[in-house]
């Protein structure tokens, strides 16, 4: 699973069970939209983000989970990890799920 930038780092401490790697671990940080896309088509990858667009996702064949909260603070997002891991449990390549109000 891949985290992007605009998701803190510690919230990969909240997903037991899962490899959960940093676009700035990857070395991937600045990329553009449509570049992590392409970086995170390699297999197993689940992209968490703010990133919408549906159509570009489904052509990707990635699967990505959008958390929707009032911040990206850890402090907002820490309450969704059970929903994301339920998510995580039944995501399919090409698909976008959002978890949160």
């Amino acid at each position: 699973m891949l985290l992007d930038e605009c998701v803190p780092r510690p919230l990969k401490h909240e997903l037991p069970g899962h490899h959960v790697s940093t676009v700035v671990d990857m070395g991937w940080s600045s990329g553009r939209n449509a570049e992590l896309l392409t970086l995170w088509s390699a297999p197993g990858f689940v992209g968490l983000s703010r990133w919408t667009r549906t159509s570009s996702i489904q052509a990707s064949g990635i699967a990505v989970v959008v958390l929707i909260a009032r911040t990206n603070r850890l402090k907002e997002l820490r309450p969704l990890a059970p929903a994301l891991l339920q998510a995580l449990d039944r995501i399919q390549p090409g698909q976008l799920v959002r978890v949160g109000a």
